[in-house]
């Protein structure tokens, strides 16, 4: 397979262990309660090889979304106030909305799509997209885009 430098946005439960303990380790390193890597690797339970091999290639989202615009696809019911309800969530993260596309309900089910744009000052965006999903109405949301 030829070597790239693509990028995937990829669920945390669909992620090996040893990615997760990477980042793990690296948020000890990086905000200094461990004083080695030594001391991170071996608190979370990874090599330090798996360490160096992995650390620049896995990061939080939310750590390189500032300034981005990311494109949101929902299916979701067609029930009075629940867009607005999801409105409000993009808006209480502290997110700007740019675009919102809203098909027709086709069997009660509404299949939208929203750009937002991620500021400097906007919360975590695993968050807030865990969030929508919990939504009672809300059958999916998925990030099909980052600009």
């Amino acid at each position: 397979m030829e070597s790239s430098t693509g990028y995937y946005v990829v669920k945390q439960k669909a992620l090996p262990e040893v990615l997760l303990k990477v980042v793990e380790a690296k948020k000890l390193v990086d905000t200094g309660r461990v004083p080695s890597v030594q001391d991170a690797v071996e608190q979370v339970g990874i090599s330090r090889s798996s360490f160096y091999k992995y650390k620049d290639d896995i990061f939080p989202f939310h750590d390189t979304a500032a300034g981005t615009t990311i494109t949101l696809t929902f299916q979701m019911d067609d029930e009075p106030g629940l867009l607005s309800d999801v409105l409000k969530i993009i808006a209480d993260f502290r997110a700007n909305i740019l675009t919102i596309h809203q098909s027709i309900p086709i069997g009660g089910i509404a299949s939208l799509s929203i750009s937002v744009q991620i500021l400097p000052t906007t919360e975590d965006v695993s968050k807030m997209v865990d969030e929508m999903e919990r939504q009672k109405g809300v059958h999916y949301v998925k990030i099909i885009a980052k600009e």
